[in-house]
């Protein structure tokens, strides 16, 4: 048994459900091949000369969707300590500085693991940077190793995607028969994924994700890299600074997470932030007459533990046949838990359900999931088992019972949803990471933006990892939701804009409410 580790963000699914990203690809753009012989450059110094050719190529950059967008391809090694290994294609997409004048290149991640800044970017570009950025920088979106078009982590087609992610195992929950049926979805996943994807698993890692990442920066003819990562992407930048400190500019971390903290406590953590999340989506509807709930927050909590174990003994059928039950249910809370914009659709998934409609509740899983009218917009939760079994070492500690205790003890109504058989047992690829404190001597100052009611990456990690960093400079910010920048908080979003535009660094302890 393990603590579930969940999808830490998608950066287009936080401004609220009405948004619909495109799934139309921009035309692939035949790569460019690394160059014989580059010489040194100011961005190429200090770079292993079996890596020279890579960071030697030049780009092809085509137009791509809007006025102001190209696109090009990278070629970057499979393996970095091995570049024999073969090769990939970064997908990378550029949107050119309105001012004409680019300061530089800000490379931004929206977050997952798995999300596509190439999609991000082109069809969402005011959720990662606002006027200011734009004015002033070439925004640059990427899809990482195993992303979207960068080399794909791919499994299964979406008839496998639906039965892997929504179908119900047989037996009770904990029993025997229930965990062994899982066990085996989670190895027919790994079997499929491994049979799909090309040989890539293996070479898609964080820490590969983040050299990438330096290749990028050389390329694009920047000597530091000036960055913007939200949740995951701001352990994507972490991992840079602790490979790079010599490299980074300007860099902005939304959302910070802990890079020491083991599998287990992130879970316990994401386990904790959503239940809190709850009682704060609690405390709102219990305010409005279309609340599902009455009474206090604690009797609304365990109205809903009853609810979920409701749905858990007697699924409710969905108009296409599919069934709810207490896992997707409790997808769909989370998805709601993201902004508190998307309350709202969470008080009527929760009223329905309980009058047997299990139509918004699905609505809400399917938007996590990113499933669109039975199909999958990308392979964000393809991509997010790659990275996180690569990423995580193995504890072997997942039937500890104080852990377990400890979940049950600050997040009971999620506990029963949250552990389940290792996801990453049968993972073709050996995890590679570790998990340790990243401090990046030498660095100039990382701005890591943390917010207190953030149920995806607590405020405790982002506290964490601005403590940890050599130069780690804290920005509060008090609200619930996920993420802090580009919410409408002009003191999160000034501080944000002034470092990366100007270089000045927010005043020590800043909060904005």
């Amino acid at each position: 048994m393990s603590l579930r580790r969940r999808i830490t963000a998608a950066a287009a699914g936080l401004a609220g459900l009405a948004l619909v990203l495109s799934g139309c690809l921009y035309a692939q753009i035949p790569p460019t091949a690394p160059v014989d012989g580059p010489s040194l450059t100011p961005q190429t110094e200090g770079i292993d000369s079996s890596l020279l050719p890579y960071y030697g190529q030049t780009l092809d950059w085509q137009p791509c969707g809007s006025a102001g967008f190209d696109c090009t391809s990278v070629t970057a090694p499979r393996d970095y300590a091995d570049p024999s290994a073969g090769e990939l294609q970064l997908a990378v997409i550029r949107h050119r500085a309105t001012s004409g004048q680019p300061l530089g290149s800000l490379l931004t991640n929206p977050g997952g693991p798995g999300v596509s800044g190439v999609d991000t970017v082109r069809d969402s570009l005011s959720l990662v940077a606002d006027e200011t950025l734009t004015r002033d920088y070439d925004v640059i979106g990427f899809d990482p190793r195993g992303v979207g078009q960068s080399a794909p982590v791919t499994c299964y087609d979406a008839a496998g995607m639906d039965a892997f992610l929504y179908d119900i195992p047989p037996g009770e929950r904990g029993s025997d028969e229930r965990n062994a049926a899982l066990e085996k979805r989670q190895a027919d996943f790994a079997q499929a994924c491994a049979d799909n994807s090309d040989g890539i698993l293996p070479y898609v890692s964080t820490a590969n994700a983040a050299r990438d990442m330096d290749l990028l920066r050389a390329v694009l003819g920047d000597e530091k890299l000036n960055y913007l990562g939200f949740s995951y992407g701001s352990f994507l930048g972490t991992t840079y600074a602790g490979l790079f400190p010599e490299r980074v500019g300007r860099m902005v971390l939304d959302g910070g997470i802990d890079p020491s903290l083991p599998s287990s406590a992130s879970g316990i953590a994401q386990a904790v932030g959503f239940e809190n999340a709850l009682r704060a989506f609690m405390a709102d509807c219990l305010t409005s007459s279309e609340c599902p709930f009455t009474g206090s927050v604690d009797d609304a909590m365990n109205d809903l533990s009853s609810l979920l174990s409701r749905v858990d003994a007697r699924p409710l059928t969905a108009g296409d046949g599919r069934q709810l039950g207490a896992d997707t249910l409790v997808t769909s809370i989370v998805a709601a838990l993201y902004s508190d914009q998307n309350w709202p659709y969470l008080r009527q998934a929760l009223a329905d359900v309980q009058n047997g409609d299990a139509t918004v509740a699905f609505q809400l899983a399917d938007f996590y999931n990113g499933r669109v009218d039975g199909t999958y917009q990308d392979n964000t939760m393809q991509a997010l088992r790659a990275y996180n079994c690569v990423d995580y070492p193995d504890e072997g500690d997942g039937d500890d019972p104080q852990l377990l205790a400890e979940l049950e003890q600050k997040a009971p109504v999620v506990a029963p949803y949250w552990i389940g058989p290792d996801a990453c047992a049968a993972w073709p690829a050996p995890p590679t990471g570790v998990r340790e404190k990243i401090t990046a001597p030498g660095s100039p100052p990382i701005v890591v933006l943390g917010t207190t009611g953030d149920p995806a990456t607590p405020y405790t990690e982002a506290q964490a990892l601005a403590e940890q960093l050599s130069q780690g400079v804290l920005v509060t910010y008090v609200g619930e939701g996920h993420l802090a920048y580009n919410k409408g908080n002009d003191c999160v979003n000034s501080a944000v804009d002034d470092y990366l535009v100007d270089g000045t660094v927010p005043a020590v302890g800043l909060r904005c409410e």
